[in-house]
């Protein structure tokens, strides 16, 4: 009898080593999932905003590019606004996007760490662009490029430094307005989830885009083009004018994309399990990343 239990205990004691051992690999699998997939949406979200801010400097027109007639709203002011938007209006709402999937999976914490961590990287990126302007260029590369298609004359230095060097201002609106925006968007994204509960994402992820960037639009600017604009600053009505006109485009292509959500949702579910992703949605809320 005694070896009998001996043995019995033997086999009891490397079934409980074998599923700590099971366990042990699927936490550990888990929580590399994890990790990937919020590389993945960090990488997703500092690119498009990186991109943003360097493409923004070109104006594109809205009733140009799908050759319809210009929208001509006055608001305010007798002056006629179209659709003109920076190219970075583009890819925005990629970033707002992203900023949703975080927040609904890494909480408050991860939305916050890639925000900072963004920011840090776009002030880096216009640093080295503006060292990149001020550098002697070579007579070489200026010979190459001394005319346009048309064989005018074409200074490419000064298109380079045109392109890549944008205003203080404008840097300073910039990050400044973004920081806000994403602050704004995590608190309102969480207080809605708070009032909701687990249903409802499409609203807790297009009201808070809708109102932080009713307060984007604006906080930029007035910051580049009222507070830091010197004498050429813009006056109120033109301000309020023009950050309507955005505020329009970015109110529609955020309601456009609210379906994305749920299917950037079906997909990480997929990747990291129902179970597993539903707790990583639970401590979103009650922990931090």
């Amino acid at each position: 009898k005694q070896v009998l239990y001996s043995k019995i205990l033997s086999l009891v004691l490397k079934e409980v080593h074998f599923q700590y051992q099971i366990r042990s690999r699927m936490k550990h699998v888990t929580e590399n999932k994890k990790t990937s997939l919020f590389i993945v949406l960090a990488g997703i979200f500092i690119t498009n905003a990186l991109l943003a801010e360097l493409i923004g400097v070109k104006i594109f027109s809205i009733e140009k590019t799908f050759n319809i007639e210009p929208a001509q709203l006055s608001l305010f002011t007798d002056f006629k606004l179209d659709f003109n938007l920076t190219a970075g209006a583009i890819i925005w709402p990629i970033v707002f996007i992203s900023t949703d999937i975080i927040n609904e999976y890494f909480g408050k914490k991860g939305v916050q760490k890639v925000t900072y961590i963004t920011i840090g990287l776009i002030a880096y990126s216009f640093f080295v662009l503006y060292l990149s302007t001020h550098i002697s260029p070579s007579d070489y590369w200026l010979n190459i490029n001394d005319s346009d298609a048309s064989g005018a004359p074409f200074n490419i230095d000064y298109a380079y430094s045109r392109i890549f060097s944008q205003g203080q201002s404008i840097i300073i609106a910039s990050l400044t307005a973004f920081l806000i925006g994403q602050l704004l968007d995590v608190y309102i994204f969480h207080a809605i989830r708070k009032a909701t509960g687990e249903k409802w994402l499409w609203l807790r992820a297009t009201g808070s885009t809708l109102v932080s960037q009713l307060v984007d639009s604006f906080v930029v600017l007035f910051i580049a083009f009222y507070l830091l604009a010197g004498d050429h600053k813009w006056s109120i009505e033109q301000l309020l004018s023009i950050g309507i006109i955005n505020y329009i485009y970015k109110f529609s292509v955020a309601l456009i994309l609210t379906p994305l959500l749920y299917v950037a949702h079906h997909f990480i579910d997929s990747y990291q399990g129902k179970e597993a992703a539903e707790t990583m949605i639970e401590e979103a809320n009650t922990k931090e990343y």
